[in-house]
């Protein structure tokens, strides 16, 4: 059994994120229902590099759906890490589907994702202006687990900084939803920190 350290996970991180507009018949299966409007989800996508100075270091991409929550939450429904403790934490404590892929992060800004099969998907961001202060964002990570529906909390802060994405999807992989479009709005958000999970009572 892998060994990994017991929630919540308490983690440092640069992160590049693209919100998506997809129709909800395009949608892979979700375990908690999308939020709509005109027939269509918010996808958000991001490549995420978390740093020594947390727990754990690894490189992950993520797909998720906004779904209806008590306030702010999102489905995982795709997720791809380098780190056999990531993916072993991220099943068996949250339900969240944590599959093994090799990284290519180059000066934090472009980035490739590939598993032994295929590759999933590049990206490049160029980021803009942003906030001198760091802001902080709750919200819930709705999955199943063993059969069983899981709302995990997180608690994000980073300061907010906008930025252009240029994606490339393939078009016969996991994220095939997203091949051939384009992502309505990015940020490169800076000094991220996060805490992942529910504390002890």
């Amino acid at each position: 059994m892998t060994e990994y350290p017991p929630e919540p996970w308490h983690l440092a991180a640069d992160a590049c994120i693209s919100m998506w507009r997809v129709p909800v018949d395009e949608l892979p299966r979700l375990p908690a229902e999308p939020l709509v409007l005109g027939n269509q989800a918010a996808v958000f996508t991001a490549w995420i590099d978390y740093l020594p100075s947390g727990q754990l270091s690894y490189h992950e991409l993520l797909s998720c759906v906004a779904v209806r929550g008590r306030g702010l939450a999102a489905s995982i429904t795709d997720i791809w890490v380098d780190s056999e403790i990531s993916r072993a934490g991220g099943r068996e404590l949250w339900g969240i589907p944590k599959e093994l892929a090799a990284f290519t992060f180059t000066g934090g800004r472009t980035f490739t994702a590939a598993t032994s099969d295929d590759w999933i998907a590049t990206a490049a961001f160029t980021p803009r202006a942003g906030l001198p202060i760091a802001l902080p964002v709750r919200f819930e990570i709705a999955q199943d687990r063993g059969g069983s529906p899981l709302r995990t909390p997180v608690e994000w802060r980073s300061k907010p900084r906008a930025a252009a994405a240029d994606w490339s999807v393939n078009p016969a992989g996991p994220l095939a939803y997203l091949a051939g479009k384009r992502p309505v709005a990015s940020a490169a958000p800076a000094a991220t920190r996060l805490r992942f999970g529910s504390c002890p009572r």
